[in-house]
């Protein structure tokens, strides 16, 4: 496994999409996608050593721009379309129900020549959106970060379905840091005890495991050993969407500054947390997340 070294630049791939939210307290559409969020959370920590890629069309432009405006470095990869999602919540945020109203291009290596820093994330979301020859690519660059959630999803008319990841025993060797929700690593591994599923993900080749469980934490496998991270309680949950993406900007970007796995993994944790308790993506500070761990404690 390759190791995430401090100042070490990190560059996150993924689709913006426009995103459609349903939640019994209120509808909204805004920019959305592992892209956006984990650009707009790692903003407002201010990271100076950060690139966006990602794929659109010119319908999304106008969000490429305002992230322009706000200091973020991105690349496009021009697309057909803009990946359009509609996610609807109930009562229980966990429970969400998704439908794809339009899809983008995949990534291709092609499109990524010429893209360098030293961690690589992908966001996927849809199954196609990554080959694992874009994998195997960018981790003979640096360090590669999979968001597994895209792998598991598969598009029949506008609803997604379900699917397990068939290249996984080929792809995993290959990924440096792997993260995924207690749904997705059972549908992987079969285990429903996330200590079991950790130690089968890292036995077909993950590098660091991180396993988000709700509000039980999370969970993160790394050379054999458990770090067992909690969750951060908040007085209301009102949004999710979005949530997974804040905690690995939050990871990464801890990780890069050179943090052991316990401290990134509460950080993540608490940002997280923030997130879950407002609408849209994070918009606190540092110091914010700081005070949630303190109170925490």
């Amino acid at each position: 496994m390759k190791k995430i070294k401090k100042g070490d630049r990190i560059c996150c791939i993924g689709h913006i999409t426009h995103d459609r939210i349903i939640t019994p307290r209120f509808e909204a559409n805004m920019p959305g996608g592992t892209a956006y969020y984990f650009a707009k959370a790692l903003r407002h920590l201010e990271h100076d050593r950060f690139m966006l890629v990602t794929g659109v069309a010119e319908d999304a432009l106008q969000v490429v721009a305002g992230l322009r405006k706000e200091g973020i470095d991105v690349e496009v990869v021009p697309s057909r379309r803009t990946v359009f999602f509609e996610n609807a919540y109930g009562e229980d945020m966990n429970d969400r129900r998704q439908r794809v109203l339009a899809k983008a291009d995949p990534f291709t290596i092609g499109s990524l020549m010429g893209i360098e820093a030293e961690i690589y994330h992908l966001g996927t979301l849809l199954a196609d959106d990554f080959s694992v020859e874009v994998i195997k690519e960018l981790s003979m660059r640096g360090v590669v970060s999979v968001d597994i959630q895209g792998y598991l999803r598969e598009v029949e008319g506008e609803k997604v379905k379900p699917v397990d990841f068939d290249r996984k025993l080929e792809a995993l060797p290959y990924i440096d840091i792997l993260k995924a929700n207690e749904k997705e690593m059972e549908t992987l591994t079969g285990a429903t005890d996330p200590y079991e599923a950790a130690r089968i993900l890292a036995s077909w080749g993950a590098g660091e495991v991180l396993l988000t469980l709700g509000d039980r934490g999370s969970l993160i496998y790394s050379e054999g050993m458990f770090h067992e991270i909690p969750a951060y309680p908040v007085a209301e949950a009102v949004d999710a969407t979005g949530c997974g993406d804040t905690y690995m900007a939050g990871y990464l970007y801890k990780r890069s500054q050179g943090v052991s796995i316990d401290d990134a993994g509460r950080f993540a944790a608490a940002m997280c947390s923030l997130k879950l308790a407002q609408k849209g993506p994070f918009n606190g500070t540092e110091k914010d997340v700081s005070a949630l761990i303190s109170c925490g404690s």
